[in-house]
């Protein structure tokens, strides 16, 4: 199991750690809801450093980039960012992603931390022409300081306008002494803020002047437990969860990440599913009665007959009710359609909601 370069710290703050995709991850500090309120009303700060960082460069990066990603890699301006996935070639998805464009011609990918082989290897399979890869994970670090509060807690750390970095935009630039760090204002919470990546050697650096920066606005740590809990109020997928090898990007509602003006991976069969619709979607739902749903639980109609399964599921600390993601028949993908959930011996009622379920 690897550490990360913070993972001392997380111990010495009494952080509950768990073993995440072969890192020694910290799960939670004081508890999920009061973390989950934290970001939620304030700023908090996740350590991700075990997610995965590709560079990809060179004149052929754009072409391979292009035929591997369902979005239109052309239309990222530089310090742009761009959500992504990377279709497989049996209609389900190698992984979802974040790409940054850096310069003229080099991207930056990051990755899943449990994909981090498995994307490299589908990428350099598809790398006919030469492009330069470089897989930098082991190298650097990122910490994603996220709540209404991080601009305000990271403003003094800086001379770059924090307030001016659009979404899903970012600056190359000092910050907290340490001369190249990538800013950007992107996150997986909804609550705003930024994610930050430095090299492992400077990480303890900025983490230790970010929490004494934000200190009067009371800045927490925060674990992967909140972190599930706010992407999920958002309605964002999780790899290997609502989005896995066997579901498409039409499938999960992500047709406004997949673009067919271009040829890419499997777009052919794609597109004809766009066109024809899907069988099954990835919805939203609320429960009507106490329970909680869970990833695995079967989904079912009014009588007792299987129509989906849940996919993700938790008790939401901001809506006080248990809410999930699932895939179910299409017919039952139209908000306010009634579905049931099977709670163990029990089925819950809950309804398809458009999402987020947290609307701020």
């Amino acid at each position: 199991m690897k550490n990360t370069a913070l993972s001392h710290i997380h111990e010495s703050l009494g952080a509950k750690m768990v073993e995440f995709a072969g890192y020694n991850m910290p799960v939670q500090y004081e508890g999920v809801n009061a973390e989950h309120e934290t970001v939620r009303k304030g700023v908090g700060v996740f350590d991700v450093s075990h997610m995965g960082e590709f560079l990809v460069s060179g004149p052929h990066a754009l072409d391979l980039l292009q035929k591997v990603c369902s979005n239109d890699i052309s239309k990222i301006a530089i310090n742009q960012a761009q959500y992504n996935c990377m279709p497989n070639a049996d209609g389900g998805i190698v992984d979802d992603l974040i790409v940054y464009r850096i310069k003229e011609e080099q991207y930056l990918l990051v990755v899943n931390a449990s994909n981090i082989e498995k994307d490299w290897n589908w990428i350099e399979q598809h790398n006919v022409n030469g492009a330069e890869m470089r897989n930098i994970s082991d190298d650097y670090s990122l910490l994603a300081v996220q709540g209404p509060k991080a601009t305000e807690a990271l403003q003094a750390l800086t001379d770059v306008d924090l307030s001016a970095i659009k979404f899903y935009h970012f600056e190359v630039a000092p910050m907290a002494g340490i001369d190249f760090v990538i800013i950007s204002a992107t996150g997986y919470t909804g609550s705003g803020g930024f994610e930050i990546y430095c090299k492992n050697s400077e990480v303890e650096q900025l983490w230790t002047k970010i929490f004494e920066a934000g200190a009067e606005l009371g800045i927490k740590p925060i674990g992967l437990a909140a972190r599930d809990t706010l992407r999920l109020e958002m309605g964002y997928c999780l790899y290997g969860n609502d989005i896995d090898d066997t579901t498409s990007p039409i499938e999960a509602g992500l047709g406004w990440i997949t673009k067919f003006t271009k040829d890419f991976v499997n777009s052919k069969a794609l597109l004809a599913q766009k066109e024809n619709g899907p069988e099954r979607k990835l919805v939203g739902f609320e429960l009507e009665g106490r329970g909680i749903p869970r990833h695995g639980y079967d989904i079912v109609d009014a009588d007792g007959n299987k129509v989906g399964d849940v996919t993700s599921g938790t008790m939401s600390p901001s809506l006080g009710k248990g809410i999930g993601l699932g895939y179910v028949n299409a017919a039952l993908a139209k908000a306010e359609s009634r579905i049931f959930i099977q709670v163990r011996k029990n089925t819950i009622p809950a309804t398809v909601v458009k999402l987020p379920f947290y609307k701020g």
